[in-house]
């Protein structure tokens, strides 16, 4: 294919006959070491929105890399990614992409940043199934993957979540400064996270989910989240025996994840906000 890279070849013919439970962490280990790589040696950077919102050339060398290989290795699937690379599907099956998930992390030098990919069927914005998906944190060089009702991080698998009220655990949530001067998105975030015990903003939703499924963070809410951000870690939090819902309250949708007890206090708190 012209214009693929070195190590797009490489890993295609490498991962030629790779199952998809093979080939979702694969992918997002070495979009997530390229990316690493590519920050040591020194990147660009360029805004989008907002002065927190930006992008890097690692992450689009990154997705397309993802992109190139799936286009080699998954010819028939559709592929959707943050960055920019689509393509329908002829298959039913999209692979979603997010080749940096913290980039403003990524950008300023912290660790806190992955690489993230889940494969569905049917539309991404609602699939019928998330049939794989994986979330790499190359700094720790740590790789979460859900498939076949599993939840798994370095291949061990993850403990089934335990039930637990949101005022006896954190929750990791985010909420743009601009977006608290809306009252009903407001009112709706601190009817729920001024209920939990503690609360952390990350700024990397894919490794938050994945801290959520390996129970290092009970909780999980932001709203109006994209597919990219918030399928692969729905993927894992469910296979852990957690809830990963969506919820409307203050004018948007709310994406909720973490133990059954957990998330049900959450979707009664912003239902309750806006009375």
């Amino acid at each position: 294919m012209a214009g693929m890279s070195d190590l797009a070849h490489a890993f295609i013919a490498d991962l030629e006959h790779a199952e998809d439970r093979e080939l979702a962490p694969a992918l997002v280990e070495t979009a997530g070491e390229l990316a690493l790589s590519m920050r040591n040696r020194g990147l660009e950077t360029s805004q989008k929105t907002s002065v927190s919102d930006v992008v890097t050339e690692a992450d689009t060398a990154a997705e397309k890399f993802v992109a190139d290989v799936l286009a080699a290795l998954r010819p028939d699937d559709g592929v959707l990614g943050e960055e920019g690379a689509a393509k329908a599907s002829a298959s039913g099956r999209t692979w979603v992409i997010d080749p940096v998930d913290g980039t403003y992390n990524f950008s300023c030098g912290s660790d806190y940043f992955c690489s993230a990919v889940a494969l569905v069927e049917g539309e991404p914005s609602d699939p019928e199934r998330i049939v794989a998906s994986a979330v790499n944190r190359p700094a720790l060089k740590t790789t979460w993957t859900a498939h076949g009702g599993e939840s798994l991080k370095n291949g061990a698998q993850l403990a089934p979540l335990v039930d637990a009220p949101l005022d006896q655990l954190a929750l990791a949530t985010y909420l743009h400064p601009r977006v608290m001067l809306d009252d009903g998105i407001r009112g709706a975030w601190m009817a729920a996270a001024s209920r939990a015990a503690t609360v952390r903003m990350f700024g990397a939703g894919s490794i938050d989910l994945a801290t959520v499924a390996s129970g290092g963070i009970g909780g999980w809410m932001q709203h109006s989240v994209a597919d990219w951000d918030w399928l692969p870690g729905k993927a894992l939090v469910e296979a852990a025996c957690g809830a990963a819902v969506k919820v409307d309250a203050g004018g948007v949708t709310w994406c909720v994840a973490g133990n059954r007890r957990l998330v049900d206090d959450v979707l009664s708190l912003l239902a309750d906000s806006g009375h």
